[in-house]
């Protein structure tokens, strides 16, 4: 698991300036501590930090470079699947002469190129240089689990695993304006766009080529909407849910280095340690954040599932001065305003971890993939919400925030708005009437997915939802875990994202996510036998956090609030009908129905003041 980075000038004749590309790699430390590599030629550098999980000799050095001297690779990610490929490559005439998968990856490309991709099971971004035809070849794996940002800035090509190192290139640092409208109405921009100007995202499994004189091309190499539609029927989905499930921890166990799980004590996680206890691993380490708050905190599920499988179990929590710290931190690693609003606490977690292991299991895509959010079931009827939206109108709800909540949702009117906005915390209509702006954004990339997911589900309104999230809410969170355990220099590892089951449960009927209170109920039917009742009925927590009292509250966020009310964003003429003073006072009187008005503000101003004045 690596930081990687690269400049590509389009005019030949200018050569690389190595101060540069090294600030750039440099940037990208906490990604890489234990080697780090330049490649220059021209008008052409990579950089690349290491953290050693394979073969931890120098054999895995990078910028690897073929054989024959024709091909530079830099990449970062696991290919799970990679010791499958020795007879055939051996049969080839190639050597083999690491245990990386690095060695393997390169000699892929060279014997297969691209047409190798559908064949990796793992989690990659890598970029490789061909000498002979003077092209970049950029590759991002099928969900996006690992990162990989680009900008084309004064007749030059800049990428790298994370915007701060396309900043230290000199890149200017300004927000886009359709980046803030999304992040206001949507949490976080979607798509191959970012909150910034002129810094785009490689797409989930997508390729981008850049010859020299510039010219670009991107394309698609793996589309989810495909492949479910060529996934043949599955006779026993419990049987091969739990067959494959089992196999995709094997292969993310697959490591030179210790491993352990990020254990909140919810079904997914707990699943994960379940399955590791019945292939007779052993000695697994645990690591939890709980919470003094009970509602928020699962802490005695995550002890109770460790020692039932005697694997050790460490915990902690955040608070006071702690919690803010980590919030400065976490919006250095995050690149941009924090939006989920745990990543102080994942990252305190991941830090905890580092003393004891290097790779970390969590439970990410579940719910995503089998329907385990509770906003899903708006989605069953949608005539009800109409209904909703009138009682809404009566303030019967408005003390019960889950419920007050989905009476603001009720009052959005087309279809396609309501899986458009089925994750966010506040709606169009609370933002005009809250904040006076009136036009939602252009949401390009989400229209184009909702567009994917109703011609692939049509008249199915929550399956469009997940299909959807699949592609914009889960890569956030990717994005979140990427960021948080690599600000550790640790590798995060999701066994709920192999390709075979995102597919295949894709492929399902609707009972197989949807049945039951809570969703989910493969898994729940996979696991009956593996899991006590306590973790199995459990009311869903995730990691989420009482920030509404942690900012008015807490002494470390007294001033903060303080300099937030005051803040230079309200300067911003897109913010100027916010009357920040007034919802801080309601919230500060006890009205937790600001909170979620509050908190995008809240961050982004953490953001400016940490952030953005560092480039």
């Amino acid at each position: 698991m690596c930081g990687i980075n690269g400049i590509l000038h389009l005019q030949s004749q200018k050569k690389v300036d190595e101060r540069i590309l090294t600030k750039m790699r440099d940037s990208l430390e906490h990604r890489g501590p234990d080697d780090k590599g330049l490649f220059i030629e021209n008008n052409i550098g990579f950089g690349h930090r290491r953290l050693s999980i394979l073969d931890v000799s120098l054999a895995g050095h990078q910028p690897f470079l073929s054989e024959d001297g024709r091909y530079v690779l830099v990449y970062n990610g696991e290919i799970y699947n990679f010791k499958e490929f020795y007879p055939e490559l051996k049969s080839n005439g190639f050597d083999i002469r690491t245990t990386s998968d690095t060695e393997v990856l390169m000699k892929l490309f060279q014997l297969h190129g691209l047409k190798m991709l559908n064949r990796l099971n793992g989690m990659f971004a890598f970029a490789i240089w061909d000498k002979m035809e003077k092209k970049l070849t950029l590759v991002r794996d099928r969900m996006g689990v690992k990162p990989l940002y680009y900008s084309f800035y004064n007749e030059t090509f800049y990428f790298a695993s994370e915007q701060k190192a396309l900043f230290t290139a000199g890149v200017p640092l300004k927000m886009a304006q359709d980046g803030l409208e999304e992040y206001i109405f949507n949490r976080f921009v979607a798509g191959e766009n970012t909150l910034y100007q002129n810094v785009k995202k490689v797409l989930p499994g997508h390729i981008m080529t850049i010859h020299e004189g510039g010219k670009t091309t991107t394309y698609n190499w793996w589309n989810l909407k495909k492949e479910i539609q060529n996934q043949p029927e599955i006779k026993n989905p419990v049987e091969w849910f739990r067959e494959i499930f089992d196999d995709s921890v094997k292969l993310r166990m697959v490591s030179d280095v210790p491993v352990g799980v990020l254990l909140s004590g919810g079904l997914d996680s707990s699943s994960i340690l379940a399955s590791l206890y019945y292939q007779n691993y052993k000695d697994i380490q645990t690591f939890n954040i709980g919470f003094k708050e009970k509602e928020h905190n699962e802490a005695h599920l995550a002890k109770m599932m460790a020692e039932k499988f005697d694997y050790e179990f460490h915990t902690m929590q955040l608070e006071g001065k702690n919690l803010h710290d980590q919030l400065i931190s976490s919006t250095y690693f995050q690149d941009e305003p924090i939006m989920h609003l745990s990543e102080p606490h994942l990252l305190a977690v991941s830090q905890m971890a580092k003393l004891s292991v290097k790779v970390l299991l969590s439970g990410e895509g579940a719910d995503e993939l089998m329907g385990g959010y509770v906003r899903y079931k708006a989605l069953q009827y949608p005539s009800l919400l109409n209904s909703i939206a009138a009682i809404g109108n009566l303030d019967v709800f408005t003390k019960q925030p889950r419920y007050e909540k989905l009476t603001r949702y009720a009052q959005i009117n087309k279809k396609s708005d309501l899986v458009i906005f089925n994750g966010s915390n506040i709606y169009p209509n609370d933002i005009a009437k809250t904040f006076g702006i009136n036009a939602p954004p252009k949401n390009e990339y989400r229209k184009q997915i909702y567009k994917e997911a109703k011609s692939l589900y049509p008249n199915n309104l929550r399956r469009q939802a997940l299909y959807f999230d699949q592609h914009t809410y889960l890569c956030s969170l990717l994005d979140r875990n990427d960021r948080c355990t690599m600000g550790a220099s640790i590798e995060c590892r999701e066994p709920f994202l192999d390709t075979r089951l995102i597919v295949g449960l894709g492929s399902l009927e609707d009972k197989w996510p949807f049945t039951g209170k809570k969703g989910k109920y493969i898994l729940k039917s996979a696991m009956e036998k593996r899991l006590p009742d306590e973790i199995l009925k459990f009311r869903k927590v995730g990691l989420s956090a009482p920030w509404g009292d942690y900012i008015t509250k807490s002494t470390a966020f007294k001033e903060e609030l303080e300099s937030f009310s005051k803040s230079d964003l309200f300067q911003i003429p897109y913010f100027e009908h916010i009357n920040i003073q007034k919802l801080v006072q309601n919230l500060q009187k006890g009205d937790i129905r600001m909170t979620p008005y509050i908190m995008p503000l809240f961050m982004m101003h953490i953001w400016m003041k940490t952030y953005a004045t560092k480039f």
